[in-house]
């Protein structure tokens, strides 16, 4: 067994898309639409073939309520890992991502918080060396 879909909820289908490949630099992997229902996923350019996340229209309002709860408590809807954090922050920063946390030393990583635009805080973690 293993986990090959997660799900994101966003605002904005078209918006959260574009920040998901243009910042982050995901690459798109599915795109389809049935009626008003569209089903968007993206993967990492390291593993095209590996987990996959949807970026799912935030039309239901428990998942809404879900997600505004934890963007008003400064929680992460997803956390991205990465080998060098503080490059990426220099990347994505220039990209015209919204950081509220800058790379910060914490117990075994190095965190940096971003706004996705789309009503979500994303986590960027690389693990130290030991």
């Amino acid at each position: 067994m293993k986990i090959n879909l997660t799900t994101v909820h966003v605002d904005d289908q078209a918006k959260a898309l574009r920040f998901y490949t243009e910042v982050l630099g995901f690459v798109k992997k599915a795109d389809f639409s049935q009626g008003p229902f569209r089903w968007l996923t993206v993967a990492s350019p390291e593993d095209p073939d590996g987990t996959q996340l949807q970026l799912a229209l935030n039309d239901n309002p428990a998942a809404r309520a879900y997600q505004q709860a934890l963007f008003q408590q400064g929680q992460p809807a997803a956390m991205f890992f990465t080998d060098d954090v503080q490059a990426d922050y220099e990347r994505m920063k220039t990209g015209g991502a919204e950081f509220s946390m800058p790379p910060t030393d914490v117990t075994g990583s190095k965190i940096a918080m971003l706004n996705d635009s789309c009503g979500n805080r994303i986590q960027v973690t690389q693990l130290m060396r030991w």
